[in-house]
């Protein structure tokens, strides 16, 4: 029973993070929800891709990513042009008004952080996004058949190197970080 205490206990907090999520989501631009600013966040990260990619950065299903494009789109914070491999395919890229927006975005929510996280260390900070990033790669869809022993008993460090701590979902906050 000792190890469901120590989970109902995470599971409380992650419920309280919802209050993050929000607050951070206050600090953005109406016209920008969250999905937006994560398709505008890949972009400006890792740079032109096809919609594919994005998705699957993104971790949601092709109709979703389609959605969020054509609401970046239709703003003018992207542009999607013909793939030259594959005429089918677009490859999409921010715009210089997405490139602005971007950095406004990520002005926004560092100041916001840095506000509330002002009385952390940095290394508080640090091994605070290095918790998160380990966690958030432990849901990665990529380990849904880990061979790994899913013993609840100190399963001690993952081998493996951390996915990159990007927003993917509709609900979640861009990570702008560096």
């Amino acid at each position: 029973m000792a190890v469901q205490a120590r989970y109902e206990e995470l599971i409380r907090q992650f419920s309280a993070f919802g209050a993050v999520k929000r607050e951070i989501g206050r600090v953005m631009p109406s016209e920008c929800p969250a999905g937006s600013a994560a398709v505008l966040t890949l972009l400006g990260r890792y740079g032109d891709m096809r919609m594919s990619k994005l998705s699957e950065l993104l971790a949601v299903d092709m109709s979703v990513t389609s959605r969020h494009v054509a609401h970046v789109a239709e703003r003018g914070w992207i542009e999607r042009s013909p793939d030259p491999a594959d005429k089918r395919s677009r490859i999409l890229r921010l715009t210089p008004a997405g490139q602005s927006l971007l950095d406004q975005l990520s002005r926004r929510t560092c100041h916001l952080l840095a506000e509330r996280l002002g009385d952390w260390s940095d290394d508080e900070v640090a091994q605070l996004t290095a918790l998160m990033a380990r966690l958030r790669a432990s849901f990665d869809d990529t380990r849904a058949h880990d061979t790994r022993s899913h013993d609840t008993r100190a399963l001690g460090p993952d081998p493996r190197p951390p996915a990159p701590p990007v927003l993917e979902q509709t609900t979640r906050t861009p990570a702008i970080t560096q």
